[in-house]
């Protein structure tokens, strides 16, 4: 197999010049769940012990869990490929960048993410499932997806194996509190393509944890921090899908407030 390339630079082309045009008026179905969670003392392991007083506790450092799942069959029976991501955290939500290691941006354009500081590491790796193509044939595949520190952003490095050889980079910028909600993240999502002139891979589903903290003296700093405060129904958080179509799909969810 291939190794599969990403190629923003063709965002040019419309879609219909792989023989796949959008259906009028149609666009993916997006579904979002947020859950706050304790801070894990290896950012790097799915297990393990994490951070005691961390997690869905009003001001508390906290790590955030986020699942998506895309529907749609505009795109040759899938949903449309993903271009990019916009995050808005819950108003009152703090995100401090200052005092965590930082992966290289020569490592990580690299791919040898084995080589950033173990300290860079953003949280436990997650994974995400869609469909690629060989030729007009689109099969399933599963990728590893783990975040990083970098240069005060966040980095996400996808890795897939079977049935194509996939590695992605995906880098995301955090930005200044927006009106009812708190700092905004914004990562931009590679195309995909297996062989020239196949169809661009579509996302069916990703699943992350991004969270990290380290001592500093007796003080725990934690690179993100809940609100003090939490409305009834929920923190709200809003999330903004960007695909290939043209369509921004806009999901608005309710975070669990902490039981009391």
């Amino acid at each position: 197999m291939r190794r599969a390339s990403t190629r923003l630079a063709l965002l040019g082309l419309a879609v219909a010049t792989l023989g796949l045009p959008a259906a009028a008026g149609a666009a993916p179905v997006v579904t979002l769940k947020v859950k706050a969670v304790p801070i894990p003392k290896n950012p790097s392991s799915q297990t393990g012990p994490t951070w005691p007083g961390t997690g869905n506790i009003l001001g508390a450092g906290t790590a955030v869990e986020a699942e998506f799942h895309i529907t749609g069959t505009e795109y040759g029976g899938f949903p449309s490929p993903l271009t990019g991501v916009t995050f808005y955290t819950p108003p009152g939500s703090k995100v401090r960048t200052q005092g965590f290691a930082s992966c290289p941006k020569s490592v990580l354009e690299s791919h040898e993410v084995q080589k950033c500081p173990k300290k860079s590491v953003a949280g436990p790796k997650g994974s995400a499932s869609g469909v690629v193509s060989f030729g007009g044939t689109r099969v399933h595949e599963t990728l590893s997806v783990q975040p990083f520190f970098s240069s005060g952003n966040l980095v996400f490095y996808a890795e897939g194996t079977t049935p194509a050889s996939i590695e992605l980079l995906s880098t995301g910028v955090i930005s200044s509190p927006v009106s009812g909600f708190g700092p905004v993240l914004t990562t931009e999502v590679p195309l995909v393509i297996t062989v020239p002139e196949a169809p661009y891979g579509s996302v069916e589903a990703i699943k992350v944890k991004v969270g990290a903290a380290f001592k500093q003296g007796k003080k725990l700093v934690s690179y993100g921090t809940l609100p003090k405060k939490c409305a009834k129904g929920g923190f709200p958080v809003k999330a903004e899908m960007k695909f290939l179509s043209g369509e921004t799909v806009t999901v608005n969810v309710k975070a669990p407030c902490p039981k009391k």
